[in-house]
């Protein structure tokens, strides 16, 4: 396993992080919470512990400024997020410098939430005039109605963002909300506060009024019923078992809630995969971030003629990752992000070997290096009476299966409760999909982890069954945080029969008027022609 420590690339620390709770909402002081780095424990800032009373002085302060906000022109709200992700572009080593001391990964995966942002908010600056426009509609009958659809701002979005991607996964909720009229609460992770703090700071800087976007901070335990109760839609990202508590909740209040939760991701190799293309396309997508993603990969299946060859390569390759803390390029994965997060992983590899599994490298901490590094793994002999084998591991570790056909692959994949993610590789991209579209996941990457899914920002992104309910991405990312509206105008005659006409006799032409009335001129012909 190659190696960098911490102390080969130093990272910065910018005083300047210490401002940053001046932008959480609180009614007066309030206890602080240190922030401190997962590479070495470093004090990165403090923000403070928000109470109840602050989410709902948050709920107050969004609701009246979300409808400031929402009487703006939607061109006038799109150049707010153009200026903001110039900002972002701007503020790029800064951004950098942040999201790898606050959450501990990889430069290089640091670039990745950036560039996400940036392409997130320029397609929705561009994308929200154009989906969110007045669009009319066919009647309830021809010349008599006229009837079209416009998008009415929830009111207050309650967003819950995650630790692992503490940049993208705010922006990227926060933004569509935002430009659909919305005031928005954010309550970013305990862990990772203060990119979400930069973000709202680069947002007002770019012309959202203050009252628009509120973030809080504090404890989800405490904090999560009182923002559910101050919004009118929630967005949340996390746990399975989170997110079933945020859904009944929301339901209790009869307000909408989308929410991405948990995954066992797979990926399969199929027998005419590519061998060294697949081989560092699989390692990108089980370790990026260290496997903290919802996304990565966590079960890989070949198909036979090839398990021994590739489980040969893709252990070597992954042996050869260099695992540090410093924050220059050449790192590639950085420690886990806290202590009960070393300990799960830990676990489940331990519990693994302990039944009979095999490790082909990997396996083991890395104290040396710091307290939360685990060295990224690959097991192979995994079975059912394995933890790792269904739960969700979300952490640096992988689990090989060999395969004898398509369709014991696809089975394999789908006999999960999960289903956010897939990959398929295969030198025939038609087969690939053929296989891919059988997947009961939300997501299908052939040739690819999962960033060409994730990156199609004008495509819709969810998950199946335990993974979630709705989607972010595409027009259904932006239509979800408004309520359609209907507005139809009757004209020239009233729809019902009218005073010189037996209601018998407009039952009849309705009756047959009905048949054709959505049937288009060509299909007229045709039927007529036919008889």
């Amino acid at each position: 396993m190659s190696t960098i420590s911490a102390d080969a690339a130093v990272y910065r620390i910018d005083p300047g992080w210490r401002e940053l709770a001046g932008q959480v909402t609180r009614l007066g002081p309030r206890p602080m919470r240190t922030i401190r780095g997962p590479v070495d424990g470093a004090e990165l800032g403090e923000v403070p512990i928000c109470t109840p009373e602050d989410v709902a002085e948050a709920a107050r302060r969004s609701r009246t400024g979300g409808e400031r906000w929402a009487a703006w022109p939607l061109g006038r709200r799109a150049g707010v997020v153009e200026r903001f992700k110039d900002l972002l572009v701007e503020s790029r080593d800064g951004i950098l410098d942040l999201v790898h001391a606050e959450n501990g990964k990889s430069r290089t995966g640091a670039f990745e939430e950036f560039l996400d942002a940036v392409l997130t908010a320029g397609y929705y600056a561009a994308k929200a005039p154009k989906v969110l426009r007045r669009h009319r509609r066919r009647g309830a009958l021809p010349v008599l109605t006229s009837t079209y659809v416009h998008y009415v701002a929830k009111g207050v979005v309650g967003i819950i963002s995650p630790w692992n991607y503490p940049l993208t996964l705010a922006v990227s909720d926060a933004i569509p909300a935002l430009l659909a009229g919305n005031g928005v609460i954010l309550k970013p992770d305990s862990l990772t506060p203060l990119t979400a703090l930069y973000l709202t700071a680069l947002l007002r800087q770019a012309g959202l009024p203050k009252d628009v976007m509120q973030v809080v901070t504090g404890p989800g335990a405490k904090l999560g019923t009182p923002l559910i109760d101050g919004s009118d839609y929630l967005m949340f990202t996390g746990s399975t078992a989170v997110g079933r508590q945020v859904a009944a909740q929301c339901g209790e209040r009869l307000i909408g809630c989308s929410a991405e939760l948990g995954g066992k991701n797979a990926l399969v190799v199929l027998g005419d995969a590519p061998m060294a293309r697949t081989v560092e396309g699989a390692v990108q997508a089980c370790f990026a971030n260290s496997g903290q993603l919802c996304v990565s990969v966590e079960r890989i299946y070949v198909m036979r003629p090839l398990f021994e060859a590739f489980a040969g390569a893709f252990a070597a390759r992954t042996a050869a990752l260099n695992l540090g803390g410093g924050g220059g390029w050449e790192v590639d994965l950085g420690p886990l992000i806290s202590q009960p997060q070393l300990d799960k992983v830990t676990a489940h590899v331990d519990d693994a070997v302990s039944k009979g599994a095999t490790v082909l490298t990997g396996g083991k901490a890395r104290p040396d290096l710091g307290a939360l590094f685990y060295e990224p793994t690959v097991l192979t002999g995994v079975t059912d009476s394995m933890t790792v084998a269904r739960a969700e591991t979300f952490g640096p570790v992988v689990s090989l299966y060999p395969v004898d056909s398509d369709d014991e692959a696809v089975a394999a994949v789908n006999d999960d409760h999960y289903g956010l993610n897939a990959s398929v590789w295969t030198s025939s991209p038609a087969h690939g999909r053929l296989v891919g579209e059988r997947l009961r996941v939300g997501t299908i990457n052939i040739n690819e982890g999962y960033a060409a899914a994730w990156g199609s920002t004008d495509a819709p992104m969810g998950g199946f069954g335990d993974s979630g309910l709705g989607r972010r991405h595409g027009a259904e990312g932006l239509v979800k945080y408004t309520e359609p509206q209907t507005v139809a105008t009757e004209r020239l005659l009233a729809i019902g029969p009218p005073p010189w006409l037996s209601r018998e006799a407009y039952a009849a032409g309705m009756t047959v008027g009905s048949r054709w009335l959505h049937t288009t001129v060509a299909e007229l012909i045709r039927k007529v022609t036919a008889s």
